[in-house]
């Protein structure tokens, strides 16, 4: 393309008319690396927000059922893909504000992945279960892996996580397995099936350097771990202790796995139902300390140098947010940034952490030094936060 061309070009995503109903103002020609994403549950909105200025850019309307939303990126940050719970797909350009592309590929979805060459993106479904692939492009549908565990019958699918090259890695609930999936070639995926893992494994990830597959397991104590260097990868059991243990504690609510916090040679895990995070040696796999937090973890995720770990909570203690020092293994804070704390994510830097606080519709901004208030952005209802800096990142 020519300078003049380009500049014509770059000039009319800045003037022309590609803004949305409901926008605050056109779009301008911007990079996306500080862009990300906020979900507005209750409207079934998606907040376009700039994390260095600290601001809404735009609203995007239109999502579906955005209850238990969540979002990956293309390779270039420029195209964000919604899963909603109503089993919708949506591919939005950040820099034009729009909607380009939209199916209703389930009945129940609960979230996906994106493949580590930004072609593929897969969508794990509670109804009918199984993953459904499609071409990130286009999002036609490239490949339908139903989850028969049995004859005629599917299993719920959790814990999706690209892997590196074209495969994928999920767990079925029902069906007590793990799968990979590899879709070199998506007319014809391959899958590697692991059976024996565990009873009712019901979230997942893969660690930062793309060896382990973690699942947790509703149905018993422990963890379901498969070592994907291996030639022939196994599941194998780890943390015996870690669950509800002999006596059965009431759970407000599932931590979610894919917010483990991994810092260095550790990763702090939220215990299932108890008042503590779990300190894990993440090259013997085994539990090396507890510690005592405010309420029952729902979110435990570290800081991008991996200094601090913050921890959100299920209810009643939902209006908490807590800061551990990794070199001390203490609380260092306690924060309460508003009602019904839903999620948290770092900047790219990790200079700062925003929080969504659900009924207060709010998302606050600290500043993770000082651990000081740095902005309150009004939003409806906001749940899940999504940054672009995923699209650079494993399992994210």
């Amino acid at each position: 393309m020519r300078r003049r061309e380009s500049l014509a070009w770059l000039a009319s995503l800045g003037t022309g008319s590609v803004g949305l109903s409901g926008c605050a103002s056109a779009p301008v020609a911007e990079g996306t690396g500080d862009l990300g994403v906020v979900i507005e549950r209750a409207r079934g909105t998606l907040a376009l927000v700039n994390t260095s200025s600290r601001r809404v850019l735009a609203e995007v309307p239109g999502r579906g059922d955005l209850s238990h939303a969540s979002v990956v990126f293309s390779r270039d940050g420029a195209q964000a893909f919604v899963f909603g719970r109503d089993g919708g797909l949506t591919r939005v350009n950040l820099l034009t504000r729009r909607i380009e592309a939209r199916v209703m590929q389930a009945g129940n979805s609960i979230g996906g992945a994106i493949s580590a060459d930004g072609t593929l993106v897969a969508a794990q479904n509670y109804t009918p279960g199984g993953v459904k692939v499609f071409d990130a492009r286009t999002l036609a549908l490239v490949a339908d892996i139903p989850a028969e565990y049995a004859p005629g019958q599917l299993s719920r699918v959790v814990g999706l996580v690209d892997l590196p090259g074209r495969r994928f890695a999920f767990s079925l609930f029902d069906g007590h397995a793990i799968w990979i999936a590899d879709l070199s070639q998506p007319g014809a995926p391959r899958i590697t099936r692991l059976a024996g893992i565990g009873r009712q494994p019901y979230d997942a990830l893969v660690t930062p350097d793309g060896r382990y597959y973690i699942a947790g397991l509703f149905g018993e104590d422990g963890l379901a771990l498969v070592d994907l260097w291996d030639e022939v990868p196994r599941a194998r059991r780890i943390l015996a202790g870690y669950g509800r243990g002999e006596q059965p504690l009431p759970v407000f609510k599932m931590p979610h796995l894919r917010g483990w916090a991994v810092a260095g040679r550790r990763a702090y895990l939220p215990a299932i139902g108890r008042h503590e995070v779990l300190v894990v040696d993440t090259e013997r796999w085994i539990e090396v300390g507890r510690i005592p937090v405010a309420g029952q973890p729902v979110f435990v995720i570290a800081r991008p140098d991996g200094r601090q770990v913050w921890v959100n909570f299920a209810v009643p203690d939902y209006h908490r947010v807590q800061v551990i020092d990794t070199v001390s293994q203490r609380i260092v804070r306690t924060l309460e940034p508003g009602k019904a704390v839903l999620h948290m994510e770092f900047t790219p830097r990790g200079e700062a952490v925003w929080i969504s606080a659900r009924d207060s519709n709010q998302v606050v901004v600290v500043d993770t030094e000082s651990l000081q208030v740095q902005a309150t952005l009004g939003i409806d209802a906001p749940s899940g936060i999504f940054f672009t800096s995923r699209a650079m990142r494993l399992g994210f």
